[in-house]
């Protein structure tokens, strides 16, 4: 396993960060797994190395962070565990089909968001769920439009001094209001956010017009969602089957049957299907590779199997040439801005 240096901060992560969202409850989403069929996948990573881990309260209305918790207590030493949540939407069980975070019931008062009473509880039920004295790395999973941002940014501060929490870090947002968090953390001395959690892939380049020239210019770790672009990029999809996919996830997944399905996103997927057979790898691996090979520290990777992490482990060992990398993205069309909401 690789281990790199996550952003400016003295902290060391592998190369591949394991997403937690798999694991949990069905009843939260019926392709998630429980805690006897995720076992055996995140031992076959933490076997392989894998330290960082990602999760958010809302998972599986917290028996994401629950699982993870067990998991890590059971497989790791804490001291080399990098442990990563989430705070901003309400933890709740309902399920009304589509996209994990457009789904949500009608939203009740102090239940989610990023006002101070919100932070100071969800730190105490994040850090009760995970069964830990701190959290490596709390992320906040969306901007608050009904929060100032000093409000914010002085309570995520409190928590990172009262030892809740080491390191800060943001998720998808416009990069305008990235820049306004940093610069109102830096003027009074707050913490500030060391990562950025956002929707990245060879089918979805968006972000790079603003946000990741900017994190990059600021020493700002990148670990984006969605490496995959929904599972897209794996090229077993086709243009006349969308509407129902292989797996009941990609059947109840509104932004993949949304944004993944244009003409010229299909020729993404051919030139890497091309590119990756003649590497003799699979489109998944080609597809992390190319991350790695655009600055990225370390992209969440999603796996119900043991063999998706062997996938995405194989692309820390694959050289791409700048010809390559041209090839992979000559297909590529701009996309509606996905992922901010």
């Amino acid at each position: 396993m690789q281990y790199i240096r996550f952003g400016n901060t003295g902290l060391k992560v592998s190369r591949i960060c394991l997403g937690m969202m798999t694991y949990g409850t069905p009843q939260w989403r019926p392709w998630v797994l429980d805690e006897a069929a995720a076992l055996p996948v995140v031992k076959h990573a933490v076997d392989a190395g894998i330290n960082f881990f990602d999760t958010a309260d809302m998972y599986s209305a917290g028996e994401s962070e629950a699982l993870t918790g067990r998991f890590l207590k059971m497989l790791c030493k804490r001291e080399e565990v990098v442990l990563a949540t989430k705070l901003y939407y309400p933890v709740e069980m309902a399920f009304k089909g589509g996209n994990s975070t457009a789904a949500q019931p009608a939203r009740r008062p102090n239940m989610d968001g990023l006002g101070r009473k919100r932070i100071f509880h969800a730190v105490d039920a994040s850090l009760q769920r995970l069964g830990c004295d701190y959290i490596d790395l709390y992320q906040i999973h969306r901007l608050d439009p009904n929060t100032p941002i000093e409000e914010t940014m002085e309570a995520l501060h409190d928590v990172v001094k009262a030892g809740k929490v080491r390191y800060l870090g943001a998720s998808s947002m416009w990069a305008w209001q990235f820049a306004k968090a940093q610069q109102v953390a830096r003027e009074h001395g707050w913490t500030r956010f060391v990562s950025m959690q956002n929707h990245y892939n060879l089918a979805y380049r968006e972000e790079e017009r603003e946000m990741i020239p900017l994190c990059r210019d600021q020493g700002v770790a990148l670990i984006p969602w969605s490496p995959l672009a929904r599972g897209f990029l794996a090229g077993n999809r086709k243009a006349d089957d969308k509407a129902q996919g292989e797996t009941s996830r990609a059947r109840t997944d509104d932004i993949a049957q949304k944004y993944y399905y244009r003409k010229s996103d299909f020729k993404v997927v051919e030139a890497l299907g091309k590119l990756a057979a003649k590497k003799g790898i699979s489109n998944a691996t080609l597809a992390y590779a190319w991350l790695m090979h655009k600055g990225v520290t370390a992209p969440i990777v999603g796996a119900s199997k043991p063999w998706q992490i062997d996938q995405a482990l194989a692309a820390t060992d694959v050289a791409l040439t700048e010809a390559e990398i041209q090839r992979l993205e000559a297909a590529y069309e701009p996309h509606p801005v996905l992922g901010h909401l």
